[in-house]
């Protein structure tokens, strides 16, 4: 038996991937008008950023203890060894939650063999931590193999992105409400990425043509062996601009294999509509 693989929706991957790797899904979820939805499983992107466009504030909780407490005390029955691969705790409770369940499973069932990891990541990052975890494991490595894989692309995980506008992130509490102050202003674009887990804004840029050169000079400056790793680009309902990047990148850098993917429910209500967001890692193993 191999290792079994848990990660949340926050990972940005889609209901498919969880499906077809055979990796349980852990759904965020996502309220609009109070109504509950779960993230991949009851809402999709696409209509969160169609309510976003239409004025609406979704808002976001981490996944319940009941659904972590449920899935640990299966692999717990199961005799099987598991990773849950995990959202920054920067940016929500769903590890902390996660691990407190851990314990109380544990207690009930001394068994349970569960490592959980706080990959300090986000969106397609996160999940290009995760489709390699899912591949090793799919190939027969050991449990130690894959945390080392997972431990390595988290550290080494460059999250560089644009938002349409800053004042979702602040409402979201995702960022300090000084550096939404330019918010739409003067098609000014701010450039972030991500330090701790956490959302640090880098630069202002006028204009989306320097703005993209300067992302693609970012990664530059921090990217290694660009031509022979995966880059993940995800997008906030614009496709366009992905596939815009995307040329840029494999003219530039010779980049060859690429994950793009629609940002998720969860992450993308704070986000917001016209997010841009570019994943490489720092570092080769």
């Amino acid at each position: 038996m191999g290792v079994k693989i848990f990660a949340d929706s926050a990972s940005d991957m889609p209901l498919s991937f969880f499906q077809e790797n055979q990796v349980t899904l852990i759904p965020l979820r996502v309220y609009i008008d109070e109504t509950e939805y779960e993230d991949l499983q009851t809402i999709n992107p696409k209509q969160v950023f169609k309510e976003i466009r239409a004025g609406k504030m979704p808002k976001t909780s981490q996944p319940t203890p009941q659904v972590f407490q449920e899935v640990f005390t299966e692999l717990a029955k199961s005799n099987q060894s598991g990773i849950y691969i995990a959202f920054s705790s920067a940016l929500s409770g769903t590890y902390q939650t996660a691990v407190m369940v851990h314990e109380q499973v544990k207690e009930e069932y001394p068994n349970l063999d569960l490592t959980i990891i706080d990959t300090k990541c986000a969106s397609v990052g996160f999940g290009l931590v995760v489709k390699s975890a899912a591949e090793m494991a799919a190939n027969g490595a050991s449990k130690e193999e894959i945390i080392d894989d997972i431990h390595f692309r988290s550290q080494h995980m460059e999250h560089l992105f644009t938002v349409e506008d800053l004042d979702y992130l602040a409402k979201g509490g995702r960022l300090s409400k000084a550096s939404a102050f330019l918010g739409g202003l003067l098609n000014i674009k701010p450039l972030l990425h991500v330090e701790e887990g956490k959302l640090i804004p880098i630069e202002k840029i006028r204009g989306k043509k320097k703005l993209l050169k300067r992302i693609l000079d970012v990664m530059e400056e921090r990217g290694i062996d660009l031509e022979h790793q995966v880059v993940g680009i995800s997008h906030g309902d614009d496709e366009e601009s992905a596939l815009e990047m995307k040329a840029m990148i494999q003219e530039r850098f010779g980049t060859k294999d690429f994950y793009i993917n629609i940002i998720g429910s969860a992450v993308g209500s704070h986000a917001g509509p016209g997010t841009l967001a570019l994943f490489f890692l720092n570092a080769k193993k």
